[in-house]
């Protein structure tokens, strides 16, 4: 199937970008059906939105301790007790011991 590049709309910011050919092509490889509806650059804040990576953002931390030494640590998500957690000592020492 032959291909041509076409002009669409942005939803997001208005802004006109081109679909190109080989952009058309790689979306039928695929089997997707939709065209994109929004620019490179949109697509790219949305993703890192999506990703809680955007530029100036903090994580929010929570303390917690090892469960293996009992050191205060942080991490990147609120404990439930359920798993155990490791400080990046026990971490590093767990994850060499995995790999042997």
């Amino acid at each position: 199937m032959s291909y041509e590049d076409r002009v669409l709309t942005c939803r997001d910011c208005g802004a006109d970008f081109i679909f190109t050919a080989g952009e058309q092509a790689f979306y039928a490889e695929k089997g997707l059906t939709n065209d994109p509806t929004r620019c490179r650059d949109c697509r790219r804040k949305r993703k890192q939105r999506s990703n809680g990576n955007m530029v100036g953002m903090e994580r929010q931390m929570y303390d917690a301790f090892c469960s293996t030494c009992g050191a205060p640590t942080q991490v990147p998500f609120k404990p439930t007790g359920r798993k155990p957690i490791y400080c990046r000592e026990c971490m590093a020492i767990n994850r060499r011991a995995s790999f042997r």
